[in-house]
């Protein structure tokens, strides 16, 4: 193969992608990068790939954990963390939820504002 890939995001569909940037900034500390009706991207500072959102007015929540007949998460994020009480607290404050089904211990899972389950967890879970 002679052409260079590279993953630059993972892309989210919420409500209001605006909103969404904006806690995902607060929660992981990022830049808004782009910023314009219908999308936003965070980057991190060191350069990596980063998070992508736009809006879809049809969008529908995810179900955690899965049900039958619901829509199902397809995908989530893994966030690496030093203290999940700290970690937790402060997405709490910034509008996430704690979800009622958590799946083992050094792991939480919330739900960001627009619904799509991501995992708080501790080095070597």
């Amino acid at each position: 193969m002679n052409s260079v890939l590279k993953l630059t995001a993972t892309v989210l569909d919420a409500p209001d992608a605006q909103t969404l940037a904006r806690f995902y900034r607060d929660l992981l500390g990022w830049p808004l990068r782009d910023d314009e009706p219908g999308w936003a991207t965070l980057r991190p500072a060191d350069g990596g790939a980063g998070l992508s959102f736009q809006t879809e007015p049809d969008y529908q929540r995810p179900t955690w954990p899965a049900a039958d007949g619901k829509q199902r998460m397809m995908a989530h994020l893994d966030i690496l963390v030093d203290d999940l009480e700290t970690a937790g607290a402060h997405a709490v404050a910034l509008g996430a939820t704690l979800a009622d089904f958590q799946p083992q211990e050094g792991v939480r899972v919330y739900l960001d504002p627009a619904g799509h389950p991501f995992c708080l967890f501790l080095e070597g879970w």
